[in-house]
């Protein structure tokens, strides 16, 4: 086809075809001016062959000197216009001025107004001409391939904005809009119809429409609760804009589009932080961040980097974790303009002696400990590591913190600490119960006599005791699941969703706590500021989610159905595997019952047991022999006698004897 060939050509010459083109407009434009002007029809005079030269000749050097040729006709739309107008309003000086100055015998100087009109209609007529015929040809392309029909939910700015960049790239049809406003249901814009959201069924049936774009930025989140709930049980793939700050520069395009945010999963209004409880204090002070890659350690990273530090210490074992986020955190801290100090450290937290010269060398003044193993099968399967990870490494964190008298030290736990069935969780209380003891420890300083400061001092480390008395605070932060996060559901979810399924899910009857990780970190950030020692801060996740329904309704929101036994033919199958190995049904928050209330309405405290240095260091020094040497079952001996309603399952990973490998030839460890 030559539209084809045409596209096919190389920049320069279609160039060359442009400009020869607006030549020939430019004289054409220059006869019709004379046969206006002189009322007659008659071929160019010979003795007017010098303006028609002009005409040509001025035409192309000033919509080379403007850009004209730089624009993509079948892209080019209302800009494009204006930059012709322009350009022809430049030409139509110079030309006219020309004429006025000399104009030969019989060459009216009104041809020098009269031109430039014609040439604007017929330069501009032609590129918009161009711009549809060699726009067919994508369109042409396209076609082969189904078409998604598009109703576009909200009529306002960024609705109208979006159904003209929709317009130019053919990915999807505009059947309708639909809005909440009265004012504009029944009416049209640029001929596409505005319907009432309570006529979408119907419509969506008598159109065949196959996806719906929330197209509202500046609502309410529990507006856009509302909305989408009505939006769940229609049979349409429901997409999204992002929120109105994310959409503040530029202008809307089709790359906007986006699946719902995890927010929109999640079903209720998520945790706004309270500006009067962040920590100000991280203000021009050096902050250390451990596990910074992760997903909470990385978001901890943004928000800790907003709040000004003088220095923002990334501690991350894995290299590309901690490439990518040192990377973004530079770019977002050129768009913010804060003067902050990045260093990334490569660092395992089991390593004792590298941790120690970290905090020796950056002497860091508020620690937040995110760096753990949290995935339940593999630390089933790997307990000594899980243990020296979780456990000991949060120790040389807590002991180089004393070493270097820290302000504070906020360890990020997990609702699977509470009355743990695996060893991760098992672990992690295990963790908690390492810092509240060196706070009691602390605390005994302040009360207590020399004849048990000395006791407790013959338990601790030589480097360690010749910091006390110090100041440094612990607590920890416990909360469930982060939506997002590595090993979410989320995005495995919608992973399996879009091969066809099936979903797996281990158990119709599996619920869990859900949070956002952004407000997760909110809220850790509030209630280490809090934090006087000891505290074990647990956030209000609101009410479990049935995981069941969370996987339902992004069935549901990506326009398909469940089969099942009464939907045989629906699209995406959700299929129960089984409890995995140390999973439980439901997660819990608390140990004991009546949690204390604090300045944040949605951060409690919790009252817990807990072990005191004395007592605990003995059983951490067998804990450690045990994971050094691959001793699985000691492990959770030790774990079982430390650890309140520790009810693990069937022992899963084997010492490495039964296999043949000699455990005093182990991998050496950390010893408290």
């Amino acid at each position: 086809m030559i539209r084809t060939r045409v596209l096919s050509l190389p920049r320069r010459a279609k160039q060359g075809v442009v400009g020869v083109v607006d030549v020939c407009l430019a004289a054409l434009a220059l006869w019709l001016a004379f046969a206006f002007r002189t009322e007659t029809v008659q071929w160019p005079q010979l003795s007017h062959g010098w303006v028609y030269v002009l005409a040509a000749g001025l035409s192309v050097p000033v919509f080379v000197r403007n850009g004209l040729y730089r624009a993509v006709f079948r892209y080019s739309g209302m800009a494009a216009m204006l930059a012709l107008a322009k350009s022809v309003g430049t030409y139509a000086v110079l030309f006219a001025a020309v004429l006025w100055l000399w104009a030969p015998v019989g060459v009216p100087r009104s041809v020098g107004l009269l031109q430039p009109v014609f040439f604007l209609l017929l330069a501009g007529g032609v590129r918009v001409l161009a711009r549809q015929w060699l726009s067919a040809q994508s369109a042409s392309m396209r076609s082969r391939e189904p078409v998604k029909r598009l109703v576009i939910y909200g009529a306002g700015a960024a609705g109208v904005q979006i159904a003209m960049a929709l317009s130019r790239a053919h990915e999807f049809a505009l059947a309708a809009f639909a809005d909440d406003d009265q004012a504009v249901q029944g009416r049209s814009i640029n001929g596409v119809n505005v319907y009432s959201p309570l006529e979408l069924p119907e419509l969506i049936k008598s159109q065949g429409v196959t996806d719906l774009l929330l197209a509202m930025p500046s609502i309410s989140r529990e507006r856009r609760l509302e909305i989408l709930n009505q939006l769940e049980k229609l049979p349409v793939h429901v997409r999204s804009l992002p929120a109105l700050a994310d959409l503040a520069h530029g202008k809307i395009a089709v790359s906007d589009i986006k699946e719902l945010d995890i927010e929109d999963l999640l079903g209720r209004a998520t945790v706004d932080p309270d500006p009067g409880l962040l920590p100000h204090a991280i203000a021009g002070q050096t902050v250390l961040v451990t596990g910074a890659g992760g997903s909470i350690g990385g978001e901890l990273c943004r928000q800790i980097l907003s709040l000004a530090p003088d220095k923002l210490v990334l501690l991350e074992h894995s290299e590309f974790g901690l490439y990518a986020i040192h990377r973004e955190l530079e770019q977002l801290r050129e768009r913010m303009g804060v003067a902050v100090v990045l260093c990334p450290v490569l660092c395992n937290v089991q390593n004792e002696t590298k941790v120690m010269e970290v905090f020796k060398n950056h002497r860091p003044s508020l620690v937040y400990h995110a760096a753990a193993y949290k995935h339940v099968p593999l630390v089933e399967c790997n307990p000594a590591e899980g243990v020296a990870n979780n456990v000991f490494g949060t120790l040389n964190v807590a002991r180089a913190a004393l070493v270097v008298q820290c302000k504070a030290v906020v360890l990020i736990s997990t609702d699977k600490a509470v009355r743990p069935t695996n060893v991760m969780g098992a672990s992690k209380r295990l963790a908690e119960l390492v810092l509240q003891a060196l706070a009691g420890v602390k605390a005994l300083r302040a009360t207590d006599g020399a004849a048990a400061m000395r006791r407790v001092d013959d338990m601790m480390s030589t480097q360690t005791r010749m910091v006390y008395p110090n100041r440094t605070t612990f607590s920890m932060v416990r909360f469930g699941n982060v939506l997002g996060s590595s090993g979410s559901v989320v995005p495995l979810f919608r992973e399996q969703i879009a091969h066809g399924g099936p979903i797996t899910l281990t158990d119709a009857k599996v619920t869990r706590y859900f949070m956002t990780i952004p407000e997760a970190v909110h809220l850790v950030l509030q209630a280490g500021a809090m934090a006087k020692g000891g505290e074990v801060f647990v956030l209000d996740m609101g009410q479990p989610v049935r995981i069941f329904d969370l996987a339902r309704r992004m069935v549901e929101l990506s326009g398909l159905t469940l089969r099942n036994a009464s939907n045989p033919g629906g699209d995406i199958e959700i299929k129960v595997t089984g409890l995995r190995p140390g999973e439980k049904l439901y997660e819990e928050l608390l140990i004991g019952n009546d949690p204390q209330r604090t300045a944040h309405p949605r951060i409690m405290m919790a009252h817990e047991k807990m072990v005191p240095w004395d007592e605990l260091l003995p059983k951490l020094t067998e804990l450690s022999r045990a994971a050094n040497t691959q001793n699985i079952a000691h492990i959770r001996d030790v774990l079982l006698e430390l650890v309140d309603g520790f009810t693990p399952g069937e022992l899963i990973a084997q010492p490495y004897a039964d296999s043949g490998f000699d455990n005093n030839n182990g991998s050496t460890g950390t010893h408290p």
